[in-house]
């Protein structure tokens, strides 16, 4: 099929971006990347009365390492970030959740901010902005204003942000203990394609070995992607031991609530997110104590 006829316009600024949004609202769609907006308007599932390009915007290409933070612009390649060393080191999870998205092709062309804004629940950089509680900073012709990952995502494919707003840039907390170890892990049909379910896992532990703080989540096992702080909680104190670790998994994965389909019924799905998550902690503490 071919995309339903569409008026285009290229913008220079994020203030241009911004005028446009304002003027022609719902019936406007940020075109960056492509690789999930074009083949849904090919397919007209989604089908936008104005595409608005931003890829020539330099001022939302950039990677960015401060002291408790990593700052990406929302039209930064995913290529980009998963080569950036500087970044790798302070927040590790990004580079290891970008191995698992598409191929090496898409990455070079999609936007970090581009999947964020799709909301897939089954995308792994949704996951990890959940899981690490990522902060997005939105910009409107009338001013900016933050959210938190918890509550950017809406549900499947929506996002809370608001008509005649764009994502200008993401803020990815940095831990500073020495000893933090993070993993990605997902079960797919193929490598590249979307997760039927996908696990993150972040932990520090201090010099005696004890947890001192812990985050995970899951993805594909619900209407958006889920962290666990309640439950990650229970792990602080502990030497992350096996049986620690799987009562935690075990506890997230009767949160979930996933569905069936022709690769996985949602009992097999909830199986999958128990195993996963176990799996996720065990290599992050893994990577810990090797620090």
């Amino acid at each position: 099929m071919k995309a339903a006829p569409f008026e285009y316009a290229r913008a220079a600024s994020l203030s241009e971006v911004c005028a446009l949004l304002a003027t022609h609202g719902d019936g406007a769609k940020l075109l960056a990347g492509g690789q999930s907006l074009v083949p849904m308007m090919a397919m007209r599932l989604v089908r936008p009365a104005w595409l608005v390009d931003i890829n020539e915007i330099a001022e939302l290409k950039f990677i960015a390492v401060e002291k408790d933070m990593a700052r990406t612009g929302a039209c930064t390649r995913q290529g980009a970030v998963e080569r950036d060393h500087a970044l790798a080191a302070r927040v590790p999870l990004l580079r290891q959740a970008l191995a698992w998205v598409g191929h090496v092709q898409t990455r070079n062309r999609g936007t970090i901010g581009g999947s964020l804004a799709h909301a897939d629940p089954c995308a792994e950089l949704p996951l990890v902005a959940q899981v690490l509680g990522a902060r997005m900073l939105l910009r409107s012709g009338t001013g900016a204003r933050t959210l938190e990952a918890e509550k950017f995502f809406a549900g499947p494919m929506a996002t809370n942000v608001r008509p005649g707003e764009c994502l200008e840039e993401i803020h990815w907390p940095a831990w500073s203990w020495r000893h933090t170890g993070s993993a990605f892990t997902e079960i797919s049909v193929r490598h590249g394609d979307f997760a039927m379910v996908a696990a993150a896992a972040q932990v520090a532990i201090d010099g005696d070995g004890r947890c001192v703080r812990a985050a995970f989540g899951l993805g594909g096992v619900g209407g958006t992607p889920l962290a666990f702080p309640k439950i990650a909680g229970r792990l602080v104190g502990t030497r992350l031991d096996d049986a620690a670790v799987n009562d935690a998994a075990h506890a997230a994965a009767t949160e979930t609530q996933p569905g069936s389909d022709l690769h996985a019924s949602a009992e097999y799905r909830r199986h999958l997110a128990g195993v996963l998550a176990a799996r996720a902690l065990r290599e992050a503490r893994e990577r810990a104590r090797s620090l």
